[in-house]
């Protein structure tokens, strides 16, 4: 199965993107699930000459719910927990953020009735329960992992939320399971036999055994959903309309994406406005867009899909198909994750170098912290902490260089730990 993540900058044309990329897919012979966090209703027929009426006034229709316009049927449960509705041969999956960060409370509640009624708290109903910020992030992660164990799907579309947090979210479940690591280190859980006697001794209480199995409980769904971003079978789809902005936003999360190793399998440009246009301005957009597209192309080994512009919005299955039928769309095989490889310079320079390629940064932007066995990378407002392979460890970090878009980080062994023999 290839699980496509689409995102790219604020309002480029995500979803319409990701809806058009599913109906290629299908066209093409292809078993799709798309994975939306549009909150736009899905499967509900617009009312002739209403608001979603693609043919009458007001707001164009929902691309994700026009999806190969066919009538919505009935939802299915495609994966434990995951619903979706099959829409002309799609099926289309909605990511309810509210009703995930409802349930998860409640049963967070539930879990600590002891502790919170020896506090005196009043549980919250569920009627109270308002998502706090941060809840889509992971509903959305949640519903990755679901949609992961579909059967009989190809392809998951996945309509991402804006480029900086699309990364951000996708960067979560390595971050929060070193954080419960460092917190609450499984070596510890050992001990909870000793618990008792080492709360009558110390006089304080020690964590409750709730808390261990909650944080064992994350930890192993968070591993799932970095398994899943990490495997050699997802790969990120960029949306921008090509100009001056876009361009600077793409490649900021370019150099975002190759910090976390996400490969990105192509870039679509987005609304191109035909070349030939008698209007002087719209030539000029026209040759403007080309240029940024050319560069994109050129800068890095990834396609270029260009997407033509409407001349509106899209406002139905007669515009998806349209753009569906654009050429090079229907993603092709994932591209390989880039491994950050060690150099061995030991009988040269006396060194170790690992190289981290990263596109389009700057030594300005660049900074480096060793910390025991872990290294923190930051390139420009994107930040990674990495565990350094187990013949780094034993040396000491002696400098860098970035050459060529990848950064050399030179290790040289420490006497006190490398074997005398090397």
């Amino acid at each position: 199965m290839h699980t496509l993540l689409v995102t790219g900058p604020g309002g480029a044309g995500r979803t319409t993107v990701a809806a058009a990329t599913a109906a290629a897919a299908a066209r093409a012979g292809q078993r799709v699930l798309v994975l939306s966090c549009d909150p736009a209703p899905c499967g509900v027929p617009a009312e002739p000459g209403g608001p979603g009426d693609p043919g009458g006034p007001g707001r164009p229709a929902d691309p994700v719910t026009a999806l190969a316009g066919a009538p919505a049927g009935e939802p299915v449960e495609v994966a434990p927990g995951l619903t979706a509705v099959p829409a002309g041969g799609i099926l289309v999956a909605r990511v309810d953020s509210g009703g995930e960060f409802r349930a998860e409370l409640a049963a967070l509640q539930e879990r600590g009735s002891t502790l919170l009624g020896m506090l005196g708290s009043r549980p919250l109903g569920s009627e109270e329960l308002t998502e706090l910020p941060g809840a889509e992030q992971f509903a959305l992660l949640r519903a990755l992992r679901r949609a992961a164990t579909a059967p009989g799907t190809d392809l998951v579309v996945v309509d991402l939320p804006p480029l900086h947090q699309a990364l951000a979210t996708l960067a979560l479940p390595g971050q929060l399971r070193r954080y419960l690591a460092r917190l609450l280190p499984a070596e510890r859980q050992a001990a909870r036999a000793l618990r008792p006697v080492l709360a009558q001794l110390a006089g304080v209480p020690m964590p409750a055994q709730w808390l261990y199995e909650a944080a064992a409980r994350w930890d192993e769904e968070l591993a799932a959903v970095q398994r899943i971003v990490e495997a050699g079978t997802t790969s990120l789809r960029l949306v921008a309309e090509p100009g001056p902005a876009a361009d600077a936003s793409l490649r900021t999360g370019l150099l975002g994406a190759a910090l976390l190793q996400l490969p990105v399998g192509g870039i679509v440009a987005n609304r191109m406005v035909p070349r030939g246009s008698p209007d002087p301005w719209l030539a000029g957009l026209a040759a403007e867009q080309e240029k940024y597209a050319a560069r994109w192309a050129a800068d890095a080994d990834r396609p270029v899909v260009p997407l033509p512009h409407l001349g509106r919005a899209p406002r139905g299955p007669e515009d998806l198909a349209l753009l569906a039928g654009t050429a090079g769309l229907v993603p092709g095989a994932p591209p390989a994750r880039r491994d950050w490889a060690v150099e061995d310079r030991l009988a040269e320079d006396g060194v170790l170098v690992w190289a981290v390629p990263l596109p389009g940064a700057h030594k300005r932007d660049l900074d480096l912290v060793r910390r025991g066995d872990e290294l923190l990378i930051a390139a420009g407002p994107h930040r990674r902490i990495v565990s350094l392979p187990s013949a780094l460890r034993r040396c000491t970090v002696t400098g860098a260089a970035l050459t060529d878009g990848v950064l050399r980080i030179r290790f040289t062994p420490d006497p006190a730990l490398w074997p005398s023999r090397h």
